[in-house]
């Protein structure tokens, strides 16, 4: 788990999203693709997997691992850094806002 608020936010976000897809609107989901799009795509698609995000089944570190050629170590430490990327993002700020009104 992420150790900085910012990126402690953001991943609590997107597990409660994983968990119940239904609890977003469809212009933050919106929002969250674009977000992830600022990711490369190798990264999107191991954070989309890693949370479960817009119904792609959820995937074991060990599965991502071996999908990135990774350790499971090494690939926990690239969501990690992902997700600390995109926190300090001025996409993620905007969304941040929404979600506190």
């Amino acid at each position: 788990m992420p150790t900085d608020n910012l990126s402690r936010t953001l991943h609590s976000f997107l597990v409660h999203i994983g968990l119940h897809p239904e609890s977003i609107s469809p212009q933050m989901e919106h929002y969250l693709e674009h977000l992830l799009f600022l990711l490369p795509p190798e990264d999107e698609e191991a954070v989309t997997h890693y949370y479960g995000l817009f119904g792609a089944e959820r995937k074991s570190l060990q599965e991502i691992a071996a999908k990135l050629n990774l350790s499971q170590e090494e690939a926990m430490a690239r969501i990690d850094q992902c997700v600390r990327k995109l926190a300090v993002t001025p996409e993620w700020q905007m969304m941040k806002q929404t979600l506190e009104r």
